[in-house]
């Protein structure tokens, strides 16, 4: 039996502390495309379509992002449990950071024509291999750092980040749209969000560089040496379950922070600031309370707080979507603050609970694959569905309160079969293979 050694509180704050600024600085690489889809990327670089037209083929170059990520996550896992975790957090950051610079300097449509949205395509798609590397690697090295009993508080750091991320990027466009007009925003003030992710990126590397690496990988001697293969043979259905269980956190938060972004605005007629205020305010909230629902999970069991996540998702998406159809800045926030409730008492604790269901020497990618799958089924479908379902029926979307119940009861399923887990535990001995 393999034993890790404890690491110190100072060193691994400064660890956690690292985790957390570079998933913040890569999901708000990742949130800057998806407001910039939901407010300007339509009429940009896609003119010659309807303006709902315009809205879905934005939202389908996000979606890609998404498709890209459980690509990203196989390449970076292999890098993560070959080399170590620690390589992953820097190669990530750097190709995420590239990336979206590089969407900040994309002429647009009325420049070069049609290469516009095809290089806007090809931004996006490096943007999410960029960020499906990086969750594995700084969860784990936050995670296999950990004292037990602390497993899901110290890992629940990096799952602050698309929180911060979020309203990073948000509190951006938003200071730009009180400053410009709706012209220069749409000529070239969404730019700056994009370029302000070079700075950012280097303030990342900066804090990254001198984390050390995991414990528990030092002291694997048998290294898998192909993981994806081992994860198909050995665990192909922990992979999809853990997909369909996550699916659920992935369509909630994007329906409320860019769905309904591009809802309010274009078919309710409340203002860009008024919304990016609502969705900002609540997204403050889910990520202060992230490390409380992440001790619940050290204390009661992280699959409990996943289960009850689910089920109270479940029960809120049709008062939520009634709650925005008012209108009401007050009505919207509440509807949204319930939902992310529900959503991150399940994702405060996924960061523990998921790595833990995999031997150590596949870990990197068996988490990172069904977390990234997870992301695809929930995340890069539900701004196009609930797009889609919103243009039928009336001024309340219920249609996407039926779609959002229905994945969330999928994903209930696909919790209660997955195994509870010890609270806090990580294994510490290596299972052999087969």
């Amino acid at each position: 039996m393999h034993h890790v050694r404890n690491v110190r509180a100072p060193s691994l704050l400064r660890l956690a502390a690292a985790s957390l600024a570079g998933t913040a600085i890569e999901f708000y690489d990742f949130f800057v495309y998806g407001t910039a889809a939901a407010l300007v990327l339509g009429p940009l670089f896609f003119p010659t379509f309807s303006p709902l037209g315009g809205t879905l083929a934005a939202f389908g170059t996000f979606g890609v992002g998404f498709l890209a990520r459980p690509l990203g996550s196989v390449l970076f896992g292999h890098l993560g449990d070959r080399r170590g975790r620690r390589p992953v957090l820097i190669a990530s950051l750097v190709l995420t950071g590239a990336a979206t610079v590089a969407v900040g300097c994309l002429p647009t449509y009325g420049t070069i024509g049609m290469a516009a949205p095809l290089l806007l395509l090809v931004l996006r798609f490096l943007q999410g291999l960029g960020l499906g590397g990086e969750w594995g690697g700084a969860v784990l090295l936050t995670l296999e750092h950990a004292p037990p009993g602390r497993r899901a508080l110290w890992s629940s750091f990096p799952q602050m980040g698309p929180s911060l991320g979020f309203v990073l990027a948000n509190g951006m466009v938003l200071g730009l749209s009180a400053t410009l007009s709706d012209a220069q925003f749409a000529s070239w003030g969404w730019r700056i969000p994009f370029w302000a992710a070079g700075l950012l990126a280097t303030a990342g590397l900066w804090l990254r560089s001198s984390v050390t690496e995991s414990p528990l990988f030092l002291e694997i001697d048998d290294h898998a040496r192909v993981p994806l293969a081992e994860v198909v043979r050995v665990h192909w259905r922990l992979v999809l379950l853990t997909a369909g269980a996550l699916a659920v956190g992935y369509a909630v938060f994007y329906s409320v922070t860019t769905w309904s972004l591009a809802y309010a605005t274009e078919r309710l007629g409340v203002s860009r600031p008024v919304m990016l205020t609502c969705v900002m305010a609540t997204v403050l909230v889910q990520g202060a309370l992230t490390p409380l629902a992440a001790l619940l999970g050290d204390r009661y069991g992280q699959r409990s707080l996943c289960l009850t996540g689910c089920a109270g998702v479940a029960l809120w998406m049709f008062p939520m979507v009634a709650l925005l159809a008012t209108g009401e800045p007050v009505l919207m926030f509440l509807g949204f603050l319930g939902a992310m409730l529900a959503f991150i008492t399940m994702f405060a604790v996924t960061a523990a609970y998921l790595p833990e269901l995999y031997e150590p020497r596949v870990r990197c990618t068996g988490a990172a694959v069904g977390y990234n799958l997870g992301g695809v089924l929930g995340g890069a479908l539900t701004p196009i569905v609930a797009t889609t379902l919103a243009g039928y029926g009336g001024r309340v979307p219920w249609g996407v309160g039926a779609y959002l119940t229905a994945v969330a009861l999928v994903s209930l399923g696909c919790f209660a079969l997955l195994p509870e887990t010890a609270p806090g535990a990580v294994p510490v001995t290596e299972p052999a293979p087969g």
